[in-house]
């Protein structure tokens, strides 16, 4: 293999999953890593041409970091929720060619290139080329941990093509949806058996995530099967990036150390908080003057703010339950809800003039979390958010869909004592009633109440090891510069990385 002249510009190409929750890791990991390189070195970024004009177009381009684009060659963000198999199908097939064209084409050639672990093809163009692929894992190395030893779980065997292979093929993501009935297959009948089991009976380095908390991705065949695949070949990649702290997760980031022959290191959070530094949390922009006058104008840990993700979505009689659950619990309120902000404004706010809450279609997570007047936080536990809501230390009401949230809800009820279920079983089909939800948000956001000032007490702790750990000296600030070290001598001699 050749040797790349220690003259060339080091060039790190960043391509991210066509996702709203890979895409933005990806940009601030962009910008975190240009801010450290060497002068005159090269951080481009790879997005679909949707992606782009969702991002902003080229003048959103982070400081140092440049955009390049890959053809519409896959189904739109819009609606692909709709047919998520048919996505990912595309994603892991359709990309590769055009990337490999693009790569061609560069003025600088690639020295280095950090990928989305669900790329999974990335790493073979580095192989064939000689260049350093580094995978980027933007859920939790808990969640990663979990597939990369799935085979160690009852029937984990079963979830790559064996007797489960057909067991979820057909059902869709989106609303709850039943997993079969345990006695349809071996497959789910073990997993039904050991579902109150804890993983740390199968994996070393977990704590209270259970193998029922893994249940509803495991209703999901094709979307399991091809991130098993993608996991696997992260492990054929140079180096493993999590977007997690090391502080949050130690036990799991060393037991991975031990089991992989590369670097593994957490260089979370990765949200934007270097963007909050630069804002005023009472100043509104022209983007945000309603919300930010409304919290503006509450009492100091008054407001909990509600949002369920961006991309899947509860059924419509779960949302209508939550809304009149938040007007039932006299507690003041920020919502968004995207597609159903309209419906649901009308609902609960109306014309009444007195309405504890206010229902958006959008807005500055982070900044929200991190204002004064913002005390609960009811999330679906998404990575981000869950990374957003340690960040800005506000407990948590947890209402996962599927994929990593139930185990990310597990790890903030119950390794963390940072939050309390609204919904503990994201696979049942059962819809939370109004009076569970008035009373749950009643009990999070009860500033006297012994459970919510101890749960308080508690995310302060994690808010502050959280940020610690991206100030100089902290520990995925040491493992970023680690990692731009693993960069340069990369491009200097790829002989000491292959």
């Amino acid at each position: 293999m050749a040797t790349p002249s220690t003259t060339t510009t080091l060039h790190v190409i960043a391509v991210a999953y066509p996702g709203r929750g890979h895409v933005n890791p990806m940009l601030i990991f962009s910008r975190l890593l240009a801010a450290r390189l060497p002068p005159h070195a090269v951080v481009t970024v790879v997005l679909t041409e949707e992606w782009l004009s969702l991002v902003g177009g080229p003048a959103a381009e982070p400081p140092g970091v440049r955009f390049h684009t890959l053809p519409n060659v896959i189904p739109s963000e819009n609606g692909r929720a709709a047919d998520f198999v048919k996505f990912l199908e595309a994603v892991y097939t359709n990309l590769e060619e055009p990337f490999e064209k693009l790569l061609d084409e560069l003025d600088t050639p690639a020295t280095a290139i950090v990928a989305d672990t669900y790329l999974t093809w990335v790493v073979d163009v580095g192989k064939r080329r000689g260049v350093p692929v580094c995978s980027l894992y933007t859920m939790s190395a808990s969640f990663f941990s979990a597939l990369l030893n799935y085979d160690r779980l009852p029937g984990g065997t079963e979830g790559t093509g064996g007797k489960g292979a057909t067991v979820a093929s057909t059902l869709e993501i989106g609303e709850s949806t039943p997993c079969p009935k345990p006695d349809t297959t071996t497959y789910v009948s073990e997993l039904a058996k050991a579902e109150g089991e804890l993983l740390s009976k199968y994996i070393p380095g977990h704590g209270s995530i259970r193998l029922s908390d893994l249940s509803s991705f495991q209703c999901l065949h094709k979307p399991l099967e091809l991130a098993l695949q993608a996991i696997s070949k992260s492990t054929k990649a140079q180096c493993l990036l999590f977007t997690s702290a090391y502080e949050l997760e130690p036990h799991i980031i060393n037991s991975l150390r031990s089991q992989l022959s590369f670097p593994v290191l957490p260089i979370g959070p990765i949200i934007p908080y270097l963007t909050l530094q630069q804002t005023n949390l009472k100043n509104p922009s022209h983007d945000d003057d309603d919300y930010l006058t409304f919290l503006n104008s509450q009492p100091q840990s008054s407001v909990l703010y509600a949002s369920l993700g961006s991309f899947l979505s509860v059924s419509r009689s779960q949302m209508d339950e939550i809304a009149f659950g938040l007007q039932a619990s006299n507690v003041k309120f920020l919502w968004v809800a995207r597609d159903e902000s309209s419906r649901l404004r009308e609902m609960i706010v109306g014309g009444d003039s007195d309405s504890k809450g206010m229902v958006v279609t959008w807005c500055d997570q982070l900044k929200v979390l991190c204002h004064p007047s913002v005390g609960g936080f009811l999330t679906h536990c998404g990575w981000n958010s869950t990374m957003e809501g340690i960040f800005a230390g506000v407990p948590m009401l947890i209402f996962p869909i599927v994929f990593d949230q139930p185990p990310n809800g597990r790890l903030v009820v119950d390794e963390w004592g940072a939050g309390v279920w609204l919904r503990e079983d994201a696979k049942s089909v059962e819809v939370v009633g109004r009076k569970k939800v008035a009373e749950l948000v009643k009990r999070v956001m009860d500033l006297e109440g012994d459970e919510s000032r101890e749960m308080r007490k508690r995310v302060v702790m994690l808010r502050e090891a959280c940020r610690s750990t991206v100030e100089e000296g902290g520990s995925s600030t040491v493992n970023l510069n680690d990692f731009v070290e693993f960069l340069v001598h990369a491009k200097e001699d790829t002989t000491r990385i292959f």
